[in-house]
């Protein structure tokens, strides 16, 4: 059941190692490989392309979370992501799903720990659509493992920032902004609501500044300094203030925990001029 993700860790060691290469590594004639051969050095090749993509503040930050093949299998898990969110991972993912209707066509703007994925591919239905984009090959594998049951869902290998062509009836974003530098929130907020069809909104779930009273404010901001450095930059504005055309949509906020997280929802009011 956990091969896919087992060639996924793989691949990043080297070709197949059924593909005949000479002691440096390099092919020695792809002519004369098998056709199953070249498919698998072409999803190789492919595979390295993603690594190397993958940004240098997340290597430097996230590696523990996110790159790491035994650290992944163990924090995604709903205990470990009940834990993170001090018990309001329930919670969280209802008010995320009470946004998205059956029919419709989901973007989910990078993996997410636990039973979110899934449940959102039930929720969209038969009829509708979930893309699921993340930049690290790892998180893409073990998202299609648990999308095996859903022939209306499917994972890549993909970018927020450049999230692709397709428009979406719902964008979701949940707890990605804090885990990015503040130059990039703008540009993943703006590309995700690029994708946006007239009348479709952007799902945004994630920390927020809470009152100074708030008895779990102290530990949050020591854990945001030693293992979240982009994280206090939602502390410091409003998600709607990282949208360059925050005009072409109306803002709704609601806040949970006391105000220690938010769910602020960006519905687009018409087209956009640039597809005019």
């Amino acid at each position: 059941m956990n091969r896919p993700f087992q060639l996924e860790a793989e691949t990043s060691l080297g070709p197949p190692s059924n593909i005949p290469t000479q002691s440096n590594g390099l092919v020695r004639d792809i002519s004369k490989t098998s056709s199953h051969t070249k498919a698998l050095l072409y999803e190789w090749s492919e595979h390295e392309r993603s690594e190397r993509a993958i940004p240098s503040y997340l290597r430097e930050v996230y590696s523990w979370a996110y790159l790491n093949p035994c650290n992944a299998r163990l924090l995604d898990c709903e205990a470990v992501v009940a834990t993170l969110l001090w018990g309001n991972n329930s919670r969280l993912r209802r008010a995320l799903l009470a946004e998205i209707g059956a029919g419709e066509r989901v973007l989910q703007a990078a993996h997410v720990y636990g039973r979110l994925i899934p449940d959102v591919a039930r929720v969209v239905g038969l009829a509708g659509h979930l893309d699921v984009i993340d930049v690290v090959p790892l998180q893409v594998a073990l998202c299609r493992l648990k999308l095996r049951p859903f022939s209306n869902a499917r994972a890549r290998v993909g970018d927020a920032t450049q999230p692709g062509d397709p428009i979406y009836d719902t964008v979701s974003c949940f707890f990605l902004l804090h885990e990015i530098p503040d130059e990039l929130k703008r540009a993943v907020v703006d590309a995700l609501l690029s994708r946006l069809a007239p009348g479709g909104k952007a799902v945004f779930i994630d920390y927020h500044k809470p009152h100074w009273s708030h008895p779990l404010k102290g530990i949050t901001s020591l854990v945001f300094d030693s293992l979240e450095p982009f994280a206090k930059g939602l502390w410091q504005k409003e998600i709607s203030q990282f949208a360059s055309g925050s005009g072409e949509f109306v803002w709704n906020k609601e806040t949970y925990f006391a105000g220690l997280f938010q769910k602020v929802v960006a519905r687009r009011t018409a087209e956009p001029s640039s597809w005019k």
